[in-house]
């Protein structure tokens, strides 16, 4: 048969198929009118931005978008709604187009046969489910998910007698009073309600429990704070999910739920008060490969071998649980057939300590494991190279110790790496990297690292990520850095890098979003950054760059430049090409000109230009910047008067104005700044009085310093209403009258400032500093600041006694009142000031004599008593034996005995001849060994200059090296008082009397 001939017998062969079709009455029909009728009523009910439904227009609604029709009956059964672009939880509710919105109407059950309807992903606008959804008596799926549906969910949807898939994750405000109308839905597999709020008494274990044939339960976050710790039957045959995570349960983990044998998946994560007790009974869960028991209390119990006999585990998760174990108690559960399944192990903040056991390479099948934030020491084992498939291994926050195996470099699958903040030592060599192909995320940070690489070295990843700060990658800038083109956070800070910023750097990382370079020696300009499209923070901090400022992206949000050698003007409308700034610090530099008022901007919430060159007056625009928190102008050349604007913003907690030129009276616009913790107008030309209003309206004061200025009248006497306040300076001014006796209620300075430790703000990036007189000395506090409780008042025309009260204070660290006409006698109480280091009461006019007591003033290490008319004999013993420095006693004639030249009376009616021939004896004992300490001394001096010489010689000559060397000195000083501090607090607290 020819070509043909064949076709027309095909046609021929389909003509009669359809006149079959026709002749037995199953022809495809069209849409049914009444049911196109109903779509169209609901569409009327609808808003529909977009024009989604622009094609339900026709006869045949079969045709029409989310519609579909059995192609036998032509009725509709499958309405998917559903939005195609599904909005970002972060925009809420959402400025979506896509979405639809509305009412429901109820011309919806003219679809008599529907089994599908999804109109999850909408938004309409927080409206009830409408009664009428429980009347599709043949609807199977039902999917109203984050669809912007409110209230309480109607108890009409327990007659969908039907229906096996329910999908009611909530978005707004959906709740549920009682879930027994759930039982009724007895052909139900899936459930999912995550985020609808379970009422109390809400029964739904019983409701679920009459569910034969369900299969998974999602219930996360629904604040449900009960579960039943038995039920008299477990219905739950066929349950193979069940995610009760983010509830509130208030109980131990029921028993009955390790009968479960189906279970595969278990999410008990973030009940934060369920009591965890992990049974023996457990073995029972043989299907089980999710298992999530996370931010739990753990009962300290024995982890039960059975875990390690669930053959089928892929996840297991204990993090944020107070497990305290140590890892060697998991050993027989490692070695059980779980190894051979085990893809993800999460347990970090789980107090686990002990050393990383060598089995953990025999986990072959493991991809993730986190055991970051514990106490883990020890090496990290070489066995870990045995980890073929590890994509991410997170073991930061430890106290890991020792070198890093070169078999880490074999993990190819490697994806994500952070061994951050551990006491890792040692050399990383190119080794270390040899097959990291696949490697996007390195985090090495806070260890003692030395990163040897070449600078010819071509990396075989191309890196996401880059965190290496305070690792030793200097002096060379990394040339290999070159080629890691996808990076977008990168942070090298404190890696002694000395060395110029190489022009390739700005040019390879134009898209980075997170740069900080902070803490080295690195020098040069820096380029236009206009074209850093994606950079959202800058910290160039600490460094020698100079030059200009350059223009910075419009996208970034924090730029700090402190601490270089940057020169000229701030642009004048860097406010306004920076919409998105919310951190600005470009203090310690070499800056002039105005401060911007284009800095007034409404995201703004920290700007620190102090120590700097600028002048003029400060700009009256505060108004706008609605956000601002910090603001530290201090230690420039700013005149003028305080702007009446600057408390616009309820937010302000800290303001720094000292050391400039500012005049006039202190202004009644800073009664607007409630919510001040620190206010530091020291070093000024201010004039007046000091305001009643301080002590009323700032009562969040925790620092107040109006020092150095030309403050007159007397000290109000509702400061002490400070409740709060730790640092009180009014020294070097023209005050008169008395110290009020009502500072002796100052709550704060009535504690430790352990107490306090972490009430000054620091959490978002900017640490809360302080320039106090102590000891003499003027001393930046940053770190320790919390700890400092002070009450300066020296260098006025104070007079009166010294108020008793006072020793009220017992955390007072320092008491500085020289420098006026104080009168009368020290009290023996001064003993109560226990945290006492700094006391100094010289130039005044007191009398009588020191008190035994204050030997007793353990912390004393300052102390100044001149120029008063003390008399008498100076105490001795205990803390005094330490202060020997006759100047601290200059100017009192009345005093007497050690350290004085001055015997008292009673010295030398006591000790007659006795004392004269015991100085001779004492004289022929330092004859008889002064050949031999002449010797000692001669045989020191050589030592004593080679030595001095190999410390202090290259700290002299070398400017970076002394500046590291004495910032560590005060950072292991302030470390150390901190900690002795502490301790000593504590061991007081328990050893007081009662």
């Amino acid at each position: 048969m020819d070509l043909k001939g064949t076709q027309l017998l095909l046609l021929f062969f389909v003509f009669l198929c359809a006149q079959g079709r026709k002749l037995n009455g199953d022809s495809i029909p069209g849409c049914i009118l009444i049911e196109r009728n109903a779509l169209l009523g609901f569409k009327e009910g609808l808003k529909d931005p977009s024009n989604r439904l622009s094609s339900w227009v026709g006869d045949d609604c079969c045709t029409w978008e989310g519609v579909a029709c059995d192609n036998r009956t032509g009725h509709v059964v499958k309405l998917d709604l559903r939005n195609p672009h599904p909005f970002s939880f972060i925009d809420y509710p959402p400025n979506n187009n896509w979405s639809l919105g509305g009412e429901l109407r109820p011309s919806l059950l003219g679809l008599k046969h529907l089994n599908y309807l999804d109109l999850s992903m909408n938004y309409f606008g927080g409206i009830r489910i409408p009664e009428f959804m429980g009347s599709f008596r043949q609807l199977k799926y039902l999917n109203l998910s984050n669809a912007g549906l409110g209230g309480l969910i109607p108890h009409h949807l327990g007659n969908l007698s039907s229906l096996q898939y329910l999908d009611l994750v909530n978005d707004l405000d959906l709740s549920i009073d009682n879930a027994l109308w759930i039982s009724h839905l007895s052909s139900l597999r899936y459930l999912d309600m995550t985020d609808v709020k379970f009422r109390e008494d809400a029964h739904w274990l019983q409701a679920l429990n009459m569910l034969p044939s369900i299969v998974e339960v999602r219930l996360f976050g629904c604040q449900i704070n009960t579960i039943p710790l038995s039920l008299p039957h477990v219905n739950f045959t066929s349950l193979s999910v069940l995610d009760l995570a983010f509830n509130s349960f208030n109980t131990t983990i029921p028993g009955w739920l390790f009968n479960i044998s189906s279970l595969e998946y278990l999410n008990l994560s973030f009940n934060f008060n369920i009591r965890v007790i992990i049974p023996p009974t457990i073995k029972n869960l043989a299907s089980l490969k999710f298992l999530d028991l996370s931010d739990n209390l753990f009962l300290d119990s024995r982890i039960p071998t059975a875990l390690g006999g669930l053959c089928k585990l892929q996840h297991f998760g204990l993090s944020y649980s107070n497990i305290n174990k140590n890892l060697h108690e998991f050993d027989e559960v490692f070695t059980g057939c779980i190894k051979n399944s085990l893809e993800t192990l999460k347990m970090s903040h789980a107090l686990l300590s002990g050393c990383l056991p060598d089995l953990l390479g025999d986990f072959r099948m493991l991809k993730s494991l986190d055991l970051s934030s514990n106490s883990i020491f020890g090496p990290l084992p070489a066995s870990i190279g045995r980890l073929s498939v590890l994509e991410r291994l997170d073991l930061s926050n430890n106290k890991l110790n020792g070198t890093i195996p070169e078999s880490l470099g074999r993990l190819a699958e490697l994806d994500s790496l952070d061994l951050s903040s551990n006491l890792l030592d040692g050399v990383m060599s190119e080794e270390h990297f040899a097959y990291l192909t696949k490697l996007n995320n390195l985090a090495l940070s806070q260890n003692q690292l030395v990163l040897n690489l070449g600078s010819d070295w071509m990396p075989p990843f191309q890196l996401q990520t880059l965190k290496i700060d305070f690792c030793k990658l200097g002096p060379q800038f990394p040339a290999w850095l070159w080629m890691q083109e996808n990076i977008s956070y990168l942070d090298m800070s404190s890696t002694e890098i000395s060395d110029t910023m190489p022009v390739w750097f700005w040019k390879s990382f134009s898209h980075i979003f997170h740069l900080d370079i902070s803490s080295n020696g690195i020098t040069g300009g820096l380029p236009d950054l206009r074209d850093f499209i994606n950079l959202g923070y800058l910290n160039l901090s600490s460094n020698y760059f100079e030059g200009p400022l350059p223009n910075f992206s419009s996208t970034v949000g924090v730029v700090d430049l402190s601490n270089n050698s940057f020169l000229g003007v701030i642009h004048p409308g860097i406010g306004k090409s920076l919409p998105s700034l919310q951190y600005l610090s470009l203090s310690t530099n070499n800056l002039s000109g105005e401060i911007p008022s284009s800095l007034c901007q409404p995201e703004v919430m920290v700007l620190d230009l102090s120590k700097n060159h600028l002048l003029g007056e400060l700009p009256d625009c505060w108004d706008h910047s609605s956000s601002i928190t910090v603001m530290d102008f201090s230690s420039n050349t700013l005149s003028g008067s305080i702007p009446s604007s600057i408390c616009s913003s309820p937010t302000l907690e800290s303001l720094h104005l000292n050391n400039n030129k500012l005049s006039g009276e202190l202004p009644l616009s800073l009664k607007s700044c409630v919510s001040l913790n620190t206010l530091d107008l020291g070093e000024n030309g201010f004039t007046g009085t000091i305001p009643t209003w301080i002590g009323e309206s700032l009562s969040s004061l925790k620092i107040l310093s109006l020092r150095s200025n030309k403050l007159v009248g007397n000290i109000p006497l509702n400061l002490s209403r400070l409740s709060a306040l730790q640092i009180l300076d009014l020294a070097h001014n023209g005050l008169s009258g008395t110290i009020p006796s009502s500072f002796g209620n100052f709550s704060a300075m009535k504690v430790s400032g352990e107490m306090y430790a972490t009430i000054l703000r620091n959490d978002d990036g900017y640490h809360e500093n302080m320039q106090v007189i102590i000891k003499g000395k003027d001393v930046k506090y940053i770190i320790l600041l919390p700890l400092v409780i002070i009450m300066d008042l020296s260098e006025n025309n104070l007079s009166g006694m010294i108020p008793e009260e006072l020793t009220s204070l017992f955390g007072l660290v320092s008491l500085n009142l020289s420098g006026n006409h104080l009168t009368g006698e020290i009290t023996e109480k001064i003993s109560a000031l226990r945290q006492l280091e700094s006391l100094d009461l010289s130039r005044n006019n007191l009398s009588g004599g020191i008190p035994s007591s204050i030997i007793t003033l353990t912390f004393l290490s300052y102390l100044n008593l001149s120029y008063n008319n003390l008399l008498g004999r100076v105490p001795s013993g205990d803390q005094l034996q330490t202060l020997i420095d006759p100047s601290i006693y200059a100017g009192n004639p009345g005093l007497c005995g050690f350290p004085l030249t001055q015997k008292c009376q009673d010295d030398k009616t006591n000790q007659g001849p006795n004392v004269v021939e015991g100085d001779e004896q004492n004289d022929n004992a330092i004859d008889e060994e002064g050949s031999e300490m002449k010797w000692l001394y001669l045989s020191m001096g050589p030592g004593f200059s080679v030595g001095f010489w190999a410390i202090f010689g290259p700290l002299l000559f070398n400017k970076k090296w002394r500046e590291a060397y004495f910032q560590l000195i005060d950072q292991v000083y302030d470390v150390v008082c901190m900690a002795l501090l502490v301790i000593f607090t504590r061991f007081r607290k328990h050893n007081v009397p009662t």
